[in-house]
């Protein structure tokens, strides 16, 4: 579980707008999409659960943005033992899924694949439709799991967990 104050230590070196295509409401349909996910595939929920905070959360630019993963790995590394704690195995399953989620790659551990297959079926917030052949799992490729998720993506849904998760109150429109 993402605690408020590893949530609060995020958003306070977070450069780009909270409410951008990169911003909350993009990270806590990640960490929703990955924990339908885990809950089928097996995959490690802490580790899917920290990939959603930490895969942009050093982004500097909205656009083309080279090295943000590998930034936002980084990060989490600096936060290990401060604001959160993995055992090394799943800290390098976290820090290996931040910095390759954007090379479009399919193989690696279970757990990894399904912290990218949970961003990628997010693409739809910036126009591009996931498909089956570039997403990593079964559970992800499931038509009931693309079309809820493209969905809300598409719709920039606002999950309530920015409010009673994270306590990131004031971020909703209403």
């Amino acid at each position: 579980m993402i605690t408020k104050k590893l949530f609060d230590a995020v958003i306070a070196q977070y450069a780009q707008n909270i409410t951008g295509r990169h911003g909350l409401a993009h990270w806590a349909r990640v960490l929703e999409n990955g924990r339908r996910l885990a809950a089928v595939n097996g995959a490690e929920i802490r580790v899917v659960e920290l990939f959603a905070l930490f895969h942009d959360a050093c982004r500097i630019t909205e656009s083309r943005d080279p090295g943000h993963g590998q930034r936002g790995a980084d990060l989490a590394a600096s936060m290990r033992g401060r604001y959160f704690d993995l055992p090394d195995r799943d800290f390098e399953r976290l820090y290996d899924a931040c910095v390759r989620h954007t090379d479009g790659e399919t193989e690696a551990d279970l757990t990894v694949r399904t912290c990218w297959d949970s961003d990628r079926l997010d693409l739809g917030r910036v126009d591009i439709m996931p498909v089956p052949d570039k997403l990593c799992t079964d559970a992800a490729k499931d038509p009931a799991m693309l079309d809820w998720a493209i969905r809300r993506s598409v719709e920039n849904v606002e999950p309530l967990l920015i409010r009673d998760e994270w306590g990131a109150y004031g971020y909703f429109k209403n």
